[in-house]
């Protein structure tokens, strides 16, 4: 593997594995420590790394967002359906906003490159048209420089932290 950019966490391969287009799970949690999490229906990533957004369905994910709101906690976890490879990204402070036209052309990139996985270990596309069914008004844009991330692929490296570059 090779190292990351300077001043990220990532590597290339696991920037470049967020960019395709893989699973994305969103968690957070309130101030007692319950944790809330959902689907998102769509990210992306800078090509250096150091900014993410994930899109979620307001309807789907109240109390994710109000979690993350009040917190600014939030864990992304970013896994490839058809070999497990998985990252997860930690950080202190969002941003948020309602999604706009301006989201639609990575959202769609982001439903085909779900689609292309999902069909690829063996299930119709169908199952991810429904899983990321959403309406454009109702989706919750999220940004964040990411301030932790671990490699959590199955196997001796679960969990180890990746560290930065300068």
């Amino acid at each position: 593997m090779t190292a990351a950019p300077p001043g990220t966490l990532l590597t290339p391969e696991f920037i470049a594995m967020v960019n395709r287009g893989v699973s994305t799970v969103v968690a957070s949690r309130d101030a007692a420590l319950r944790p809330s999490l959902m689907r998102a229906m769509g990210s992306s990533i800078s090509v250096d790394g150091t900014r993410v957004t994930v899109y979620v369905a307001r309807s789907q994910g109240r109390q994710l967002l109000l979690d993350v709101a009040s917190t600014g906690q939030i864990a992304v976890v970013f896994s490839e359906p058809t070999t497990h490879r998985t990252v997860q990204v930690k950080a202190g402070a969002v941003d948020i906003r309602n999604a706009d036209v301006g989201d639609t052309a990575l959202l769609r990139r982001y439903l085909l490159a779900m689609e292309r996985e999902i069909s690829s270990i063996g299930y119709d596309t169908s199952v991810v048209d429904a899983m990321l069914a959403c309406r454009l008004e109702d989706l919750v844009a999220i940004s964040f420089t990411p301030a932790a991330a671990f490699d959590q692929t199955p196997g001796p490296r679960a969990g180890s932290a990746l560290t930065a570059t300068t």
